[in-house]
């Protein structure tokens, strides 16, 4: 038995060997080709226990759209000539392959596509974790070769930033701005994120098993091994898609999940590290240097714009439930660090302060500190943190005699037993584990995160009109529901604000600010709520520019919000602080992805210097995607780019979707993201960012003016083409993509796709990556630069200018994720060759331009592990691609001739590849 098995599983790496040498142009990384052949030999093994013939379907699918991948398709794809379906009809080899590929897929019944589709999805995941444990295996490397008598830690991005910022302004001045640094992502429920949460479970624990397997042999590598089997074997059956939509209470688990598994443990380790090497051999026996500057923020639960199932009562429930998991988690932690305080009173000595607390906790509970006492006579640092730890779980079921009222109460008494510690020569204790708590409790509090409440402006707007015409109580005739709604969910926050402190719910966010009224509206509204003034809960609110004409008249609404009294008392509370939101996704779906580019760059430029006129302590909250047609990309690169004072040592962003699990899923990844946006947030304050960016965005700014010009017009030509909106239905996954369970927030404003106007963005970008068009990241640029002609002034501005870098290399990489080919046949759903030529020749047109500017032959060729693994999964995204496209052929022609029972299933089949193709190409929304 042993040697048959041995025998099978070497058969099994000679077909991985065979599949992965058809890259040979590719030049993988060794340790990534270790892992994605693993996972190839596992799943093949996996798929013939299965059923042999789907095994053969897999394979024979997988050279073809291999073969179909050699070369560069992009650029065959451009002249090549196709059927009436798209389909390339040249005699050309990776032609043919590709209508091979096609025609396998014809001869398949729907379930068992269905079953391949499955298998191509979950090698997806595999790809996505090989090439995961690729780069935390190149990070540790590298960090093994980095020596401790060097300037600093070249493999951690802030301690480079720090010693540049030194280097520039000095010591005390980079000390003062490091003081100031604060990364404040806030997670978002927007519906990006096609993988369920029982995917997610089971990509941990491969990841888990991955990371292991390289250091493993004998018996310990085959049971490795059989457990890998075992997890990709549910993968492969396990529905791509949830059953339902969550709930928006449910969707909190999304914080949670994450919170567990990684931004707990992991964003203290980020101060650790950066105190490691600034503090040498004193770290962790002397106060700490790195600030806790990690403050993470949602919307989930909170943002209730155009999500009818966000409610004052969700709300509600939902901060109970962040809340609840938090203190539950710092009594764990406060515990453990208890245990481990085993330091006898003979040889470490309590200060008055610590006994005097601990008296203070005897008079509040006997049998709290009696039951201490027990465990840990003699040891008093030890008594008086599990008391500490107990009192924490009484915060959790409200008992008032013992609970803490703030987490400042707790961290004041953290304090007294860190400062004890070290008075009494333990000063490794105190800087050790008491101080990771305390960072812990400076970057979460009670809350985990501080929610963020949004409504559209009209909606405050029509509420007030209803209360001016039917009375505050309905005097006057009943109130709409609406209405009620809108005062109870300022009823909620001060709520939760009387019960989890101010911090958890304090901003307020208006989408579609066009004027101060629009924030006059909300103060006036929340004093309604309320029978007594001193019960109305404290607010930040903050406007959210979106659309152009908005952001250019950004600063005229913030001049008249400076008029307003109940804006000007906040500015005096909070040290004259204030919050702008900037929306990335309207702005680009109104205008285009060129012209939203720069108005939004222009729009920081003048909303930070209206600040600094009038010394405003400014926080600009930028609205982003993880797709690049809505703001997305490198969040580094991005911040670098930001224009003078506009960052201010502080950077707020959405995140959400996939870009949630892809930065923050992985511990080290995580770590690495977090520190790298920090440093970026800390050196964009230094004098030589700022200088580079002031000077060529002045240079460039009649470039980019031109650019913005003619890819607006063009970009609207398309839009305001007769029967646009209905034509992008059919040629996308639009109303699919509407159906997916993957968010309780509805991906319409409205119903039906006759208007794009209350589409929202978040759709509208997910349904042109499904088509590998991926239009709303570039669509304007190509045409825009052939007017402009002038390849030289281009590139110079790619190589000196911080945003149009970022701008070019974003559109290179949306570019790399489409496909010519599969792209036609798309295109070819609809019965518009005037639309399809449009979008397919601007398509090829960046696509020429965007590489002449980088000056690449094929896309991200210049990024040699990103393009290389762009390029290893790209036929893997074609094969679920091409089940999608048939699919779609089949619903939209014989939609009116298929059975019910029919319908269901190739809709099933659609989710699945919807699912897949969102694996594959990880930023989709």
């Amino acid at each position: 038995m042993r040697a048959a098995s041995r025998r099978d599983r070497d058969l099994g790496a000679a077909d991985t060997d065979a599949a992965i040498e058809a890259y040979s142009e590719i030049d993988l990384p060794e340790g990534l080709r270790d892992s994605l052949a693993l996972f190839l030999r596992l799943e093949r093994r996996v798929l013939k226990e299965y059923d042999a013939d789907t095994c053969a379907v897999f394979d024979t699918l997988l050279n073809n759209v291999i073969k179909a991948n050699a070369g560069d398709p992009g650029a065959e794809a451009a002249d090549e000539p196709t059927d009436e379906q798209g389909i390339p009809t040249s005699d050309a080899a990776g032609a043919c392959a590709f209508r091979h590929a096609v025609k396998l897929l014809d001869l398949l019944t729907i379930d068992q596509a269905q079953v391949v589709v499955r298998a191509f999805t979950s090698f997806f995941h595999l790809a996505n974790l090989s090439e995961e444990n690729y780069r935390v295996q190149t990070l540790h490397e590298r960090e093994r070769k980095v020596t401790l008598d060097a300037e600093v830690d070249a493999t951690n991005e802030l301690t480079v930033a720090f010693k540049q910022l030194t280097d520039e302004v000095g010591g005390g001045a980079a000390t003062r701005l490091l003081a100031k640094l604060e990364f404040h992502p806030v997670f978002t429920a927007h519906p990006t994120e096609a993988r369920r949460k029982a995917v997610e479970g089971k990509i941990r624990r491969i990841s888990r098993l991955l990371e292991e397997h390289a250091h493993l042999g004998g018996s310990a590598l085959v049971e490795n091994e059989r457990h890998m089997l075992q997890e990709i074997d549910a993968l492969v059956r396990t529905s791509p898609t949830a059953i339902k939509k969550p709930t928006p209470v449910e969707e909190a688990d999304t914080i949670i999940d994450i919170f567990d598994n990684t931004l707990f443990d992991t964003v203290p380790q980020v101060y650790r590290r950066f105190d490691d090497w600034v503090l040498g051999e004193y770290a962790g026996s002397v106060p700490p240097v790195c600030p806790a500057f990690f403050h993470p923020g949602s919307w989930i639960g909170s943002d209730r714009d155009g999500n009818p199932n966000v409610t004052a009562k969700v709300s509600r429930e939902v901060a109970a439930k962040f809340a609840t998991h938090m203190v539950h988690k710092l009594a764990d932690k406060c515990r453990r660090v208890a245990r481990n305080l085993t330091l006898e009173s003979r040889y470490t000595k309590p200060s008055d302060e610590l006994l005097n607390l601990w008296s203070h906790q005897v008079e509040m509970s006997e049998v709290l500190t009696a039951r201490a006492d027990a465990i840990s006579a003699s040891e008093p640092h030890r008594a008086v943190m599990l008391v500490m730890a107990d009192r924490l779980d009484a915060t959790v079921r409200r008992n008032v005699d013992t609970m803490y009222k703030t987490p400042e109460d707790f961290l004041a008494d953290l304090r007294i037993v860190q400062r004890s510690l070290a008075s009494a020569g333990a000063p490794r204790a105190a800087y050790g584990p008491v101080q990771t708590l305390i960072w812990q409790v400076e970057t979460f509090g009670f809350h985990m995160v501080e929610m963020e409440f949004r409504q559209h402006s009209l909606v405050h707007t029509r509420a007030l009109a209803d209360i001016r015409e039917h009375g505050l109580h309905g005097e006057g005739g009943p109130l709409d529901p609406m209405t009620r709604e809108v005062l109870d969910t300022f009823r909620a926050i001060g709520s939760i604000q009387r019960r989890y402190g101010e911090k958890m719910a304090r901003r307020y966010i208006i989408s579609f600010t066009k004027s101060a009224q629009h924030v006059a509206d909300v103060y006036e509204l929340a004093r309604l709520a309320f029978a007594h003034a001193e019960d109305v809960p404290a607010l930040d609110v903050i406007p959210l520019f979106e659309q152009v004409e908005d952001l250019e008249n950004a600063t005229n609404v913030l001049d008249q919000m400076l008029e307003l009294p109940d804006v000007q008392r906040r500015l005096a509370a909070t040290g004259r602080k204030m919050e702008v939101m900037l929306g990335y996704s309207d702005s680009s779906k109104d205008a285009g992805p060129v012209t939203a580019t720069f108005v939004l760059h222009d729009a920081q430029r003048r909303i930070a210097e209206w600040a600094e006129a009038h010394d405003i302590d400014l926080v600009l909250m930028h609205g982003r995607g993880g797709a690049v047609g809505r703001g997305g990309g490198p969040a580094n690169r991005a911040v670098l780019a930001q224009p003078k004072g506009s960052v201010n040592c502080f950077f707020k962003v959405t995140e959400q979707g996939e870009v949630i699990f892809a930065r923050y899923g992985n511990p080290v990844l995580a770590e690495r993201h977090i520190e790298s946006v920090a440093a970026a947030t800390l050196l964009n304050s230094s004098p030589s960012v700022e200088r580079t960016n002031m000077e060529t965005t002045e240079r460039y700014a009649p470039m980019a003016d031109r650019l913005s010009s003619v890819a607006q017009e063009h970009f609207l030509d398309l839009l305001h083409t007769d029967d646009f909106a209905p034509w992008f239905s059919v040629v996308t996954p639009l109303t699919e993509v509407g159906l997916l369970p993957i968010g309780s927030r509805p991906a319409k404003r409205g119903l039906g796709a006759q208007s794009l106007d209350d589409l929202r963005t978040i759709p509208w970008v997910f349904s042109w990556s499904q088509a590998r068009i991926n239009l709303a990241a570039w669509y304007g640029l190509g045409t825009a630069c052939e007017q402009l002609g002038d390849l030289e002034l281009l590139r110079q501005a790619y190589r000196e200018w911080p945003l149009f870098s970022t701008f070019v290399d974003n559109i290179e990489m949306s570019i790399a994720k489409t496909d010519g080919r599969i792209a036609k046949m798309y295109l070819a759903l609809g019965d518009r060759e005037d639309l399809a030529r449009k979008v397919y020749d601007e398509m090829m047109l960046t696509r020429k331009w965007a590489l002449a500017i980088v000056g690449d032959d094929w896309p991200l060729e210049h990024r040699h592990v990103l393009g290389r693994a762009v390029r290893v999964r790209n036929p893997y995204v074609d094969a679920l691609s091409l089940a999608q496209v048939r699919a779609l052929r089949i619903v939209r022609a014989e939609q009116e001739e298929l059975a019910d029972e029919a319908k269901a299933k190739y809709l099933s089949l659609i989710l699945s590849t919807v699912a897949g193709v969102s694996a594959g190409l990880q930023n989709t929304g």
